[in-house]
């Protein structure tokens, strides 16, 4: 690209008009609500997930985001959508899981745009837990060799010799595992890493203090389920108790009632059904949110809000992702 065309693409980029979303997301009874969904935020880009987003990249994203919305925090923008008081353009962003590199990384740069976040936390994972899929990660990561023999457990041989193949056979391997009950699948990554030999780290996901400094930092915690399973295998006991037992371990971590829930993986129908939705309401939340791409309406359930991801590396791509997702 020329120098003369690559101005020409910044200057367009940083150009791009309100007044479409304006159109797609009005103000009050006909008010859209986009909801960001956010995991992790590297320090600095991760070899084995280069698309991913790290602090560079979060931080030009909630540039461009307050640029082109109205972003409130989640409670609050759920009450005004279910009465139709809704501003134009207006936005809400979430994180899921609860990684360490929520208060320590992106924290600071929602602080620095004065940007609300909602922060949906497993907190079985809290001090020194680790979820099953990093479990995987992580051992993908520090497996030696170039090839990974799991036929011992089931799991096929993997070649390891590039980042991008240690990638694929961690993402394998987690498709592989992500439906299996609980119980087997956490056996199953137990067995892989006896057979990787090499120490995982501890520290991926929050300690107490650190949701305690998301709190009183002014972000809302919200409640993920206390191991994050998938709602539709497990009984109905289970099920709530996952529901209502992560509510209280967060309650006593922040000396606060909390509202909102995210069901974990989030799939409508897949991972989880009407049954959890009836639960999460008669557990007295006042809104959940699901995975499901789109945008939330007035006359949507507040039970099930949709939200989305958008990865666009531009400005312009970014506000086109955003106006597609307000279509749905």
């Amino acid at each position: 690209m020329s120098l003369l065309a690559g101005h020409a693409m910044a200057t367009l980029d940083n150009a791009v008009p309100r007044w479409p979303l304006n159109a797609l997301s009005p103000a009050g009874i006909r008010g859209r609500l986009s909801i960001l969904i956010y995991h992790r935020v590297h320090q600095r880009p991760d070899p084995l997930f280069p698309e991913g987003i790290d602090a560079h990249r979060f931080d030009t994203q909630m540039s461009w985001l307050s640029s082109l919305f109205n972003i409130l925090p989640l409670a609050e923008a759920a009450e005004r959508l279910k009465r139709g008081a809704l501003p134009q353009r207006a936005a809400a962003v979430t994180f899921d899981d609860g990684y360490a590199d929520n208060a320590e990384v992106a924290l600071p740069i929602l602080q620095r745009h004065g940007i609300p976040a909602t922060f949906f936390i497993s907190s079985g994972f809290l001090d020194g837990g680790r979820m099953w899929n990093d479990s995987v990660i992580e051992a993908l990561r520090r497996a030696p060799g170039s090839e990974l023999d799991l036929t011992g457990i089931d799991l096929d041989c993997h070649k390891i010799s590039t980042p991008l193949a240690r990638r694929t056979a961690a993402e394998t391997i987690i498709g592989q595992l992500k439906y299996l009950p609980p119980a087997s699948r956490t056996a199953k990554v137990s067995e892989l890493q006896d057979v990787v030999g090499e120490a995982l780290p501890n520290d991926l996901m929050m300690r107490s203090v650190q949701v305690k400094k998301l709190h009183d930092a002014g972000m809302a915690i919200g409640s993920h389920t206390t191991t994050h399973p998938i709602l539709t295998r497990l009984d109905t006991a289970t099920a709530r108790s996952e529901i209502e037992v992560d509510r209280a371990a967060l309650e006593a971590i922040v000396n606060e009632r909390v509202t909102l829930f995210a069901y974990p993986n989030g799939k409508p129908g897949e991972d989880y059904g009407p049954e959890h939705v009836a639960m999460v309401r008669e557990a007295g939340f006042s809104a959940a949110v699901s995975t499901s791409w789109g945008a939330g309406r007035q006359n949507g359930d507040l039970f099930q809000l949709p939200r989305f991801t958008p990865w666009d590396v531009t400005k312009l791509g970014f506000a086109l992702r955003l106006g597609q997702n307000l279509l749905r």
